[in-house]
């Protein structure tokens, strides 16, 4: 295997026709929820999130993640004690508004299926699935709210995270960076000379080859790839071949993954929550990289 052209092929982003798909699909999906009559006059936003966001998607027909986030109230979370100080000090009140959350997925449900039809709609447990050949690709469409985490006062002024929070059918929340997770991704594909988007779609595309060829059960998930490499320090990056870059990239995760190293102080791309204290396992991401090391004949 000549793995440095394999690389560079793998590792490029999606095309211009690519991009042009997950906007039609957006808009698409936009477009039914403005025709629906319940929803007119709702403070909500249409947005991509996702790999398709995050320019690190790899497949041409990967479902588009496509977030209707409402924003007539929010969601938040003090991080430290406000000692006994009411919580409008940071700009948070109590809502007035009386729109449920049931209200609000109810109304995004009935809007796709009045545009695609019944058939074409499935409910997930946080996703309503919109199936190809309704939408130019098949799209993800998720419910959801602002959230604001606080984490204390600077300069007087309160530090702010704006995220997002989804409300899955089987209980509970979920709560992510969606806006700040592309933030950083940009800064550190900068600051790697734009090796750090490369090397994450080269390696899903080689977990897809692993998992093809049998030697891994399946692959890891795409935000947990992302996540992984994000935390490389940036000197792995930037060799004068791909090949390198990916042998260092290899090499920190299945390092920092062993019981006795210090991965457990990676965190998200968003930078705002621990990456193994989510449910991401470091079992899972070591043996990727154990595997995924051997499969390229590195020593």
């Amino acid at each position: 295997m000549d793995w440095e052209n394999w690389l560079r092929t793998a590792g490029k982003p999606p095309s211009d026709s690519e991009e042009a798909r997950t906007r039609s699909t957006r808009l698409q999906i936009e477009r039914a929820l403005d025709n629906h009559e319940p929803l007119r006059g709702r403070a909500y936003r249409v947005y991509v999130k996702g790999s398709h966001a995050n320019n690190t998607n790899v497949r041409l027909n990967y479902d588009v993640d496509v977030a209707v986030e409402y924003h007539g109230y929010f969601y938040s979370e003090m991080s430290f004690e406000l000692e006994g100080k009411d919580h409008s000090l940071v700009g948070v009140v109590d809502s007035s508004d009386q729109y449920t959350r049931t209200q609000f997925k109810n109304d995004i449900w009935e809007a796709l299926t009045g545009e695609f039809g019944e058939s074409a709609v499935t409910a997930g447990k946080i996703a309503y699935r919109v199936r190809e050949k309704q939408t130019t690709l098949p799209a993800d469409v998720v419910p959801c709210w602002e959230y604001r985490r606080y984490d204390g006062f600077q300069n007087g002024q309160p530090i702010e995270h704006v995220g997002s929070r989804v409300y899955p059918s089987s209980g509970g929340w979920k709560t992510n960076f969606p806006r700040i997770q592309q933030q950083k991704g940009v800064a550190k594909n900068i600051a790697t000379g734009r090796r750090y988007k490369f090397a994450v779609r080269a390696l899903k595309k080689l977990q897809t080859q692993l998992v093809v060829e049998g030697k891994l059960d399946s692959e890891l998930s795409s935000y947990f790839t992302e996540s992984l490499v994000f935390n490389v320090s940036d000197d792995a990056f930037g060799h004068s071949a791909y090949l390198a870059d990916m042998r260092e990239v290899l090499r920190q995760i299945f390092n920092e993954t062993l019981p006795s190293e210090t991965a457990s102080s990676w965190t998200h791309v968003h930078g705002l929550m621990y990456l193994f204290h989510d449910g991401f396992t470091r079992r899972d991401a070591h043996r990727m990289a154990d595997v995924a090391w051997k499969h390229m004949g590195f020593e």
